[in-house]
């Protein structure tokens, strides 16, 4: 009987203990990052009143009869189950989603706690503090490389009041840009430059400009006609220039009688025209004979270039005069005649009278003379193959030539520009002719005109006489252009802009397209040491796929030149050879799709952000943010080992387990959601609910105790 009470007696103890725990728990309904527990009853050791017996014959066995002793709240157990993420207005709140930790410590490190909660601040000596004053544990910004390392042991959080960050200077530029390769640009400018230093005593292969500066020219056969259109020179296109009139005039005297025109022309192709006449009367006069020799030649006009007219001297000596203005495209070019007939009677000697030449694209170089047919690849070819021939000519007829001061020059406006001052003793009335090579009129007839390149040539036709002011100009010779510009700083802060110019200068149809590039930045500040030492030329080369093959300079050499450190090393980053993640060519609009660089000026530190991987971002008045630290978290085999210490704190046990500390959203962790807190995990449904069952627990095992009292008093009762 009295064990009845007693069992009552501790079912009440358990159930006063469940009470405890459930009320702790209601407590702490609104505790940041609290984990509910849960009281786990169990019975106490039982009263064997005979034990068990096995079957024994016909005998069945028997089982045990114990009597229980009542029960105990034997363990508790935490949950550890997700609370509620709840935003805030504060910026370091931080809550975890998933499993993990934050660390602190009270004592620098020495020793660590653990906690849920993350309603942090920053104390007045900028440490990262909880709301009992413990520092969070964590990776600070290594000042040397600029990063948090998450692999060094951790440590205070602490980012101190005011803080500046100094000045970090350019190391790197990274462009990403496309450069059109295609026949039509809308990107481009005369090509020209002016290098500097002193200028050539003499003409020769180097462009020089209206100042008498030497040039750098590119390849013709990529550059572009003042509409954007590609000229796409192939080997030998080009032109026709004569300088002056091929012209004979005839020396010896028509004859009269019986005779009759039998000549043959050369054409510039190689083929040969018979010109001829007949009916020859003995009664014909010279001026007869004159005439109808010249109407035979002048009806072949249209193929052969060549007029002919009538020239009297004397009153009654008739002679022929012939020229070709070298003006007619379709017609050949010069005098080529052989009279056929012995003694000269027709007044047409064997002339060959050549001031027409060709200037013919070759883009494996330049082969050029003086009175003869000319090669060019670049527009410093070509003007100087112009002015060696303008200067080939002895315009006073006395068998020598001492150079007619004919210039020709390149114009900032990339025109080819033509004088005749005159002054020298083979000065002469220049009649500036230039047509195109077309299939009519040049070697074996199958070189298709390249009009573009006609058409901007033939501008320049003009009659420029001696000692004239007049000029004669081409129109705009372009090169396929586009730049690129970034503020860069120096060691001391200082913004320089650095300016990448690109300019198509040749094209290979089996390996791709060449761009020259110059790096520049405003004076005084210089990127090399040869003149001008403000610019740095380079080149980019593409694969015929538009990919990057290679370029170069890799990299420049800065000096800010105003107290700043010198040689400040800046890589340029263009790509990754025959790759599309950086510099490309296709056929599209020239366009920079993408350019950085990673220098800054110094700032002061205007606010702090966390991210997901706890990591604490600065934002600083020069508009750069970085990591300034990153919290650490910690994760247990055993979560439930843990022991509470009050404040929010756990502490590791024996049971727990290690600590395994890493970052957020790694290994297991949860990861970290800024300006929000993790509510604690109590269901108050589920706790008021309980509330009533440890209730109804208890009033039951009381009425156990007076159950018993009420039996004991019968027994008593029984002897009276």
């Amino acid at each position: 009987m009295l064990k009845s009470l007693f069992s009552g007696v501790s079912g009440l103890q358990s159930h006063q203990v469940a009470m405890d725990v459930e009320s702790n728990n209601i407590a702490n309904v609104n505790t940041v990052g609290f984990k509910y527990s849960r009281a786990n009853f169990s019975d106490l050791l039982a009263q064997t009143k005979a034990i068990a017996t096995a079957p024994q014959g016909q005998l069945g066995g028997k089982n045990p009869v114990q009597v229980g002793l009542g029960s105990s709240a034997s363990s508790m157990t935490k949950i550890f189950s997700q609370g509620s993420v709840q935003n805030s207005d504060k910026n370091t709140d931080v809550a975890i989603q998933g499993d993990g930790f934050f660390i602190i410590s009270p004592d620098g490190g020495n020793t660590y706690k653990y906690t849920r909660a993350g309603d942090f601040k920053f104390d007045a000596g900028g440490n990262f503090v909880d709301n009992n004053g413990f520092i969070a544990q964590g990776w600070l910004r290594d000042q040397a490389t600029g990063k948090v390392d998450s692999t060094a042991p951790i440590q205070d959080i602490n980012i101190p009041p005011g803080l500046t960050t100094p000045a970090q200077p350019t190391q790197e530029v990274v462009l990403k840009a496309n450069l059109n390769s295609g026949p039509i640009v809308e990107s481009f400018s005369p090509a020209y430059r002016v290098k500097t230093g002193a200028p050539p005593a003499v003409p020769t292969p180097a462009a020089i400009d209206a100042n008498g500066n030497p040039v750098e020219s590119g390849d013709v056969g990529v550059m572009f006609n003042e509409s954007g259109e590609a000229f796409s020179l192939q080997k030998d296109q080009g032109i026709w220039v004569s300088f002056v009139n091929s012209k004979v005039d005839g020396d010896t005297k028509v004859a009269d009688g019986d005779i009759d025109l039998d000549i043959t022309l050369t054409l510039d192709d190689g083929t040969e025209k018979q010109i001829t006449t007949s009916g020859g009367d003995a009664g014909n006069s010279e001026a007869d004979n004159a005439n109808r020799f010249v109407s035979a030649i002048n009806a072949q006009t249209s193929t052969t270039g060549v007029s002919a007219s009538v020239r009297v001297e004397n009153g009654s000596d008739y002679y022929i005069d012939l020229v070709n203005t070298n003006a007619n495209p379709s017609a050949s070019h010069n005098i080529y005649f052989k009279d056929n007939d012995s003694g000269d009677s027709s007044g047409i000697n064997d002339e060959n009278v050549k001031t027409a030449y060709r200037y013919q694209y070759d883009p494996s170089g330049s082969a050029t003379a003086a009175g003869a047919d000319k090669k060019f690849k670049t527009m410093s070819d070509l003007r100087y193959a112009m002015e060696l021939e303008a200067n080939n000519i002895d315009g006073d007829g006395d068998g020598t030539l001492e150079g007619c001061n004919v210039e020709v020059t390149v114009n900032d406006q990339g025109k080819f520009q033509l004088i005749n001052p005159g002054g020298a003793d083979d000065s002469y009335d220049m009649d500036l002719k230039i047509t195109g090579i077309n299939p009519d009129s040049t070697v074996a007839g199958d070189i298709v005109e390249n009009t573009r390149l006609t058409t901007n040539m033939i501008a320049m036709n003009a009659v420029l006489p001696v000692g004239t002011t007049g000029k004669a100009f081409s129109q705009a010779f372009n090169a396929a252009t586009h730049s690129s510009s970034i503020d860069v700083f120096d060691s001391l802060g200082s913004k320089h802009t650095l300016r990448m110019e690109f300019r198509k200068t040749a094209l290979d149809k089996n390996t791709g397209s060449t761009w020259n590039m110059v790096v520049s930045v405003p004076n005084p500040a210089t990127i090399d040491t040869v003149a001008p030492t403000n610019e740095k030329t380079g080149s980019v080369r593409f694969n015929n796929d538009g990919s990057l093959a290679t370029y170069s300079p890799p990299n420049v050499s800065f000096s800010g030149n105003n107290g700043s450190a010198p040689d400040q090393q800046i890589n340029l980053r263009f790509g990754t050879s025959n790759a599309f993640d950086g510099m490309t060519s296709f056929d599209s609009r020239s366009a920079t799709s993408g350019i950085s660089q990673d220098g800054f000026t110094g700032g002061d530190l205007v606010g702090i952000r966390i991210d997901q991987s706890g990591t604490l971002v600065g934002s600083f008045s020069n508009g750069r943010s970085f990591g300034l630290a990153q919290i650490a978290m910690a994760k247990f085999t055993n979560n439930e080992g843990l022991s509470t210490e009050g404040g929010n704190v756990f502490i590791q046990t024996a049971n727990s387990g290690d600590p395994i500390i890493g970052t957020a959203a790694t290994a297991g962790r949860g990861f970290i959601q800024s300006s929000a807190l993790e509510a604690s995990n109590v269901d108050l449904s589920r706790a008021l609910t309980q509330l009533i069952i440890i209730q109804r627990g208890f009033q039951a095992n009381g009425k156990t105790i007076t159950t018993s009292d009420q039996l004991l008093e019968t027994l008593i009762g029984l002897k009276r």
